[in-house]
């Protein structure tokens, strides 16, 4: 009996999958393990692998936004009635799971969902005409932000669907005839320019940016934030660095000083390494610490386990290689869980302060600037001195102004002795 193929749950924040690209066509041959198409997560690009034997009967949608659990394709034999199979599973039936939570039959798409009632009668039933028409939901949404009648358009996928590239089509052809785009009666810009206000474009949001969004958003207006700032003297963090890279094989950061010292300092302030539950706070007994990763799309937050247990080079090495992954979009979903602290480091680019929102279930971020020359007093004479500016971000439902004042002042002390860390 054909197997229906369903969007599985890739991360356990993850409400839906864009759908990127098929690497089979309807009428290969797969085998389990097979790799049937790359699916866009919120966190990851991830490959989306076979779990049976059997021909790709059916690709249900090409490409776009699908919910867990939205039938994606058919697998059957050669020749097979797909179609009741799929008839069956989209009336609810959980028949032709294919080991993928499949039993609760697919929710629409968010895109597809009914609009706001329509003011009059002739737009309720272009409403009702504009559901009828085959079309991806990533299709719908790019036709509805440009005011494109999705009706109007010449659908190229399976069985006359609309999909991304037609409606594109339709821009550009918008775009090369506005003659004729005039003559038309008004209606919501069509095209990607406004009149008079210079050239735009719209770009559809990634699952990444919509997680970022959601999350940080929850965080902000639900977790009571504060902040504190200090000013560490890097002087003898940057004459240890130059010590250790001359021996050590592997070239320690100033961001591996800082998680270490970070995951020491944890360990003597452990109210800080907590998370709020609601009802309960929990006390983390392992110091993991997220370390934001910017992409193209956003940022991600790999997790060094265990980091007060781990040597610089250990970090190090780890750091190094979470960032290649998370650059090629190859990071795996458990890589980025169970962090109890995290790091957000623009030092780099010449940020020397700035606020972090909290990363949940985290307590707490700190936000690293950079080591900038500064006049400093030393033994009552001014001289120059190497200065670096963090600040604590603080969910005060869990950590206390004091609380989180006397961690900064274990870690400022241990970067201003790091000789502390070999301890």
């Amino acid at each position: 009996m054909a197997e229906i193929i369903k969007m599985p749950r890739m991360s356990d924040t993850m409400t839906e999958g864009n759908i990127v690209s098929w690497l089979k066509k309807e009428g290969d041959k797969v085998e389990s393990g097979d790799t049937l198409a790359e699916v866009e997560t919120d966190k990851a690009t991830m490959e989306l692998d076979s779990f049976t034997d059997g021909v790709l009967l059916h690709i249900a949608v090409k490409e776009g936004p699908v919910p867990i659990d939205g039938v994606i394709a058919v697998i059957g034999k050669a020749g097979e009635d797909w179609k009741s199979a799929l008839a069956a599973a989209q009336g609810g039936s959980s028949n032709g799971s294919n080991g993928q939570k499949a039993a609760a039959p697919a929710p629409e798409p968010a895109a597809a969902a009914p609009e706001a009632p329509a003011s009059t009668p002739a737009a309720a039933a272009s409403e009702e005409e504009d559901k009828r028409v085959k079309a991806s939901p990533l299709a719908r949404s790019i036709a509805k932000d440009a005011g494109i009648d999705i009706a109007q358009v010449a659908g190229s996928g399976d069985q006359g669907r609309i999909v991304k590239k037609d409606v594109e089509a339709a821009l550009e052809s918008q775009k090369s005839a506005p003659a004729a785009a005039k003559s038309e009666a008004p209606a919501a810009p069509a095209t990607t320019y406004a009149a008079g206000s210079g050239e735009y474009e719209e770009v559809p949001v990634s699952q990444m940016r919509k997680t970022i969004a959601r999350r940080l958003s929850e965080s902000k207006f639900t977790a009571p934030h504060f902040y504190l700032t200090v000013e560490i003297n890097m002087d003898k963090a940057i004459a240890m660095r130059t010590q250790v890279n001359e021996i050590s094989p592997v070239k320690i950061s100033f961001n591996d000083f800082v998680i270490k010292a970070v995951a020491a300092s944890l360990r003597q302030h452990p109210a800080v390494n907590s998370s709020w539950l609601g009802d309960k706070i929990r006390y983390n007994k392992d110091i993991n610490i997220g370390v934001a990763v910017a992409v193209e799309d956003g940022l991600v937050v790999p997790v060094v386990r265990q980091a007060d247990i781990k040597t610089l080079s250990q970090i190090n090495t780890e750091v190094k290689a979470f960032a290649a992954k998370a650059k090629e979009r190859k990071i795996q979903p458990q890589e980025m869980q169970g962090n109890t602290f995290t790091i957000s480091n623009l030092g780099m680019f010449g940020i020397e302060e700035f606020t972090a929102i909290i990363n949940p279930p985290d307590a707490c971020i700190l936000a690293i600037g950079a080591i900038a020359e500064k006049p400093v007093v030393k033994d009552g004479q001014i001289v120059v001195g190497n200065l670096m500016r963090v600040t604590l971000s603080s969910d005060h439902r869990v950590v206390d102004g004091a609380t989180g004042a006397q961690f900064l002042q274990t870690f400022k002390s241990i970067l201003e002795d790091p000789i502390r860390l070999m301890i």
